[in-house]
């Protein structure tokens, strides 16, 4: 008898179940479906009643979730507004709690808790101290997923506010290793969207025609290239007053014996001083040998042919700038550094050498905007130079227009400028009236100095 009521149990559990799981999948494609063209209001009782019964089906019901409380967020009042406020909040603990894995596998702990700080500051629903919490939780526990430039530069931004606060306990030192910790996540998420663009450029430099596929990607990592170039720039912005030389060394020379056998520390402290020009002062030295002694690297060579160069010894130079690019692996590193020396060049009116070390660096990232920039510079530097005669001399404007379009047509971080720059160049080249006077139109001329390029003459 206990058998048999036993069975008749699990049967009707299983057929309610079985109810449960249907209604919650016909709910769940009713409130996507509403969710996609935004009639949230239509979507909000299904999608409740979804996360109510099958929290852990999909994913969907955090994602178009998120956007449904948002909607009612903005367009309530009172205490209403502070109900979904706080529904939001707990929403994303759900998300973290079924959903902390995506459908790949891969943890996405970070995102979710990084999603979570922002909503936190663009409501205010904490304070400054609560929300770095999150943001630091995200970025400690799960750093990989926390790409997120708007994200990152808020991190950055929360702290450096908590550490300008009068009571604060947050000293600068610790300052510059969450700016250091951060500025090294930008450009390492730069170089994977420039490593992705680049193959693409390739692709397309080669003649061969990018699939639709490819070129969405190809939008997508021009977009999110600009959005890290942006917050980037923001970021530096916040720490450029505190991070002066006149801040910079005493902190350091107080830190180098406690840390002058950590390479990571010296690195930075090295990079910091070299960004800021503080490497004419004798710590610089004592940096860049104590990091070249510890670990040779392609950083700590850049650095000696830095220090060589400034001591005029060129020869050297060279030699450890060379060292620095044979000892670089990475690709977007590696043309870092030869861009690094191509400004060294330009400084030193080499023009020659810079444009051949600017060269370079686009072998290894064609998408480096910079870099076409840089020679663009270089030949209009060099307009009243070279060529035999007033038109010559401006038709050289002509060859600088055309690699500040090139790069403009890389890299969506220098395209602003990139394009600004090929107009004015543009407007300085001869115009339609002297083409026609001089009797120019479609003659190529030869353009000699250091140039040694060849510029045609539009044809009218």
């Amino acid at each position: 008898m206990n058998r048999i009521l036993y069975s008749l149990i699990l049967f009707f559990s299983m057929i309610s179940f079985s109810q449960s799981q249907e209604d919650c999948l016909s709910n769940l494609s009713i409130f996507a479906e509403y969710a996609k063209v935004k009639n949230y209001d239509a979507a909000y009782q299904p999608w409740m009643n979804v996360k109510e019964a099958c929290p852990d089906i999909n994913s969907a019901i955090y994602v178009y979730g998120e956007r449904i409380l948002k909607d009612f967020i903005k367009k309530s009042e009172g205490s209403d507004k502070v109900k979904y406020e706080k529904d939001l909040l707990g929403l994303y603990d759900q998300w973290l709690n079924y959903f902390s894995k995506s459908k790949s596998g891969k943890n996405q702990t970070g995102k979710i808790l990084a999603i979570k700080a922002q909503s936190m500051l663009d409501y205010k629903l904490a304070d400054n101290q609560e929300i770095y919490n999150v943001y630091d939780r995200a970025f400690k526990e799960d750093s990989n997923s926390f790409i997120s430039p708007k994200g990152l530069y808020n991190y950055f931004k929360i702290y450096f506010n908590l550490y300008k606060l009068d009571s604060s306990s947050v000293s600068l030192e610790a300052v510059f290793e969450k700016y250091e910790e951060l500025t090294e996540k930008f450009e390492f998420e730069m170089a994977v969207y420039s490593t992705k663009l680049d193959g693409l450029l390739k692709k397309e430099d080669n003649g061969d025609p990018l699939s639709g596929r490819e070129t969405r990607n190809k939008k997508v990592y021009e977009v999110n290239l600009l959005a890290c170039s942006t917050y980037l720039k923001n970021l530096n912005a916040i720490i450029a007053k505190e991070a002066s030389c006149e801040n910079l060394i005493p902190l350091y020379r107080k830190n180098f014996d406690k840390f002058k056998s950590d390479p990571v520390w010296l690195n930075r402290a090295a990079s910091r001083m070299d960004s800021k020009d503080c490497s004419d002062d004798p710590l610089f030295v004592e940096l860049v040998e104590a990091l070249h002694q510890l670990n040779p690297s392609a950083n700590s060579a850049y650095y000696l042919g830095l220090l060589n160069d400034k001591k005029g010894d060129t020869k050297l130079a060279i030699q450890y700038y060379t060292e620095s690019i044979d000892l670089e692996t990475d690709k977007i590193k590696k043309a870092k550094t030869l861009y690094k020396i191509a400004i060294k060049f330009k400084k030193s009116r080499q023009y020659s050498k810079s444009r051949s070390y600017a060269n370079k660096a686009l072998k290894y990232q064609p998408s480096l905007g910079n870099a076409y920039l840089l020679i663009s510079n270089l030949y209009a530097a060099s307009a009243n130079n070279c060529g035999n005669t007033q038109f010559e001399k401006r038709a050289i404007y002509w060859l600088a227009a055309k690699e500040a379009r090139k790069a403009a047509s890389v890299d969506a971080s220098t395209r602003k400028i990139a394009n600004k720059t090929a107009i004015s160049y543009e407007g300085r080249a001869p115009s339609k009236t002297d083409i026609f006077t001089e009797g120019k139109s479609g003659e190529i001329i030869s353009i000699k100095c250091w140039i040694g390029k060849n510029v045609t003459v539009p044809s009218l």
